[in-house]
């Protein structure tokens, strides 16, 4: 297996932190990096789909969301047989059936590193399936559930609507898409310089800060157990099955199976945890932020992004 460089820069942080480093990135960098990247991966799939039959993708589309929905119904009862409360259940599955866009930028840099083509309109799939996953895990928590009194718990739809699509993660991705798609390759030629050419780069350094954040939280896996660990390095390549078989099911390419079964294999660790907070906050964050960032994130982008890649090449066989 050939590492990514990007990847390396992940393993530099969680080290730095490991040895107890005091290597930081400024937060503010951070947050900068986190809106440049969701923007450049919006504008590319946006530019691309500027060239694409919308109505061909309407499959495509359909088939993202019902999987985002289906993956928090599976993993639910899993997650109650572990030992969970329906909080932390529902949470947990919310953050498995949303997606990292992360995850996906390392995917597509990984194809594009050992010349495997994918759909060029991918980016779209990742925005298509945030919001989903997040709401299925909140029906998942409130179906059934009581507050104190013993009475059905309320959900303030609205807000939480709010929240979930119009947060910064959907919000940036799908405002990209949207300037890429009006404005194409010629309009948006004037920034290229600004959101191509140092994409990769860009990517290094904000992996660099994840694994300063994975590195912190691999001492909560001793206070949460051998359960939440394997149910991290499990799930994933399950999810990854699904994905792929979606993919081939809609006639994608290779290297498209491998991108949509990397994204049914990812975590969700920027929106979902925002969401979640506002609509269950009894759920414990740690816990789903735990096995998300700091178990199945690690594992796709060292071990799951090729193995996933070989799974693709073995279905199209």
């Amino acid at each position: 297996m050939t590492l990514d460089v990007v990847v390396l820069f992940f393993l530099l942080g969680v080290f730095a932190r490991l040895v107890g480093s005091d290597l930081r990135l400024p937060e503010p960098l951070y947050e900068t990096l986190s809106i440049y990247l969701l923007l450049a991966i919006g504008l590319k799939g946006g530019i691309e789909l500027s060239r694409q039959p919308w109505l061909e993708l309407l499959p495509q589309m359909l088939a993202c969301m019902g999987l985002g929905l289906a993956i928090p119904f599976v993993l639910m009862p899993v997650l109650r047989l572990l030992g969970l409360s329906r909080a932390d259940a529902a949470a947990m599955a919310a953050h498995y059936g949303s997606v990292s866009v992360v995850t996906f930028a390392v995917a597509s840099a990984y194809l594009a590193a050992h010349g495997v083509p994918a759909e060029s309109h991918a980016a779209l799939w990742v925005a298509i399936m945030e919001a989903p996953g997040i709401v299925a895990g909140i029906l998942l928590a409130r179906l059934g559930a009581v507050d104190a009194a013993g009475r059905p718990q309320r959900v303030a739809w609205g807000a939480l609507a709010h929240d979930v699509f119009f947060g910064k993660s959907v919000l940036l991705l799908a405002g990209g898409l949207l300037i890429g798609a009006v404005m194409g390759e010629a309009g948006t030629a004037p920034i290229a310089s600004v959101f191509s050419l140092p994409f990769k780069g860009l990517l290094a350094l904000f992996l660099l800060e994840l694994g300063l954040v994975a590195g912190g939280r691999l001492g909560e896996l001793r206070r949460h157990g051998l359960r939440l660990l394997a149910f991290a390095l499990i799930a994933p390549p399950l999810l990854a099955v699904a994905g792929a078989l979606t993919g081939l099911a809609l006639g994608l390419s290779v290297g498209g199976t491998a991108l949509l079964a990397t994204l049914a294999a990812s975590a969700s660790y920027i929106a979902a945890p925002t969401a979640m907070r506002l609509a269950v906050p009894e759920a414990n964050a740690a816990l789903s932020i735990t096995a998300a960032l700091g178990v199945t994130f690690p594992f796709n982008i060292v071990i799951g992004v090729p193995l996933y890649l070989q799974l693709a090449r073995m279905l199209h066989d």
